[in-house]
């Protein structure tokens, strides 16, 4: 049987979630987090302002969607250095940071 593979779902919340700013994550993200070995399915978007049913959560500005043919495709992006540069250039502007990995 073959390993599943994961889903590794990121929410931002920022400090300022000005233009600016929303506007540098997603960049860094295109930048620093798209094109890792193993990595099937990379996005980032924004908090869809239209869509507000009771289910949907809200509180975030940024997401990132990645999809990784495996669990150690996934550790390696973890640790990867271009991964670690995201994180040091964009820790300061963010409030809140929530993971969500899934098998898939």
């Amino acid at each position: 049987m073959s390993q599943p593979k994961i889903a590794h779902m990121v929410y931002f919340t920022l400090e300022n979630p000005s233009v600016e700013n929303i506007e540098a994550m997603l960049g860094d993200m295109r930048r620093f987090l798209d094109s890792h070995p193993g990595l099937e399915y990379f996005s980032c978007g924004t908090l869809n302002k239209e869509l507000a049913r009771p289910v949907n959560d809200r509180d975030f500005h940024v997401s990132l969607h990645t999809v990784f043919a495996d669990r150690a495709a996934h550790d390696a992006y973890q640790v990867h250095p271009r991964h670690e540069e995201f994180i040091a250039k964009n820790k300061a502007l963010w409030k809140q940071v929530r993971v969500f990995d899934s098998d898939c």
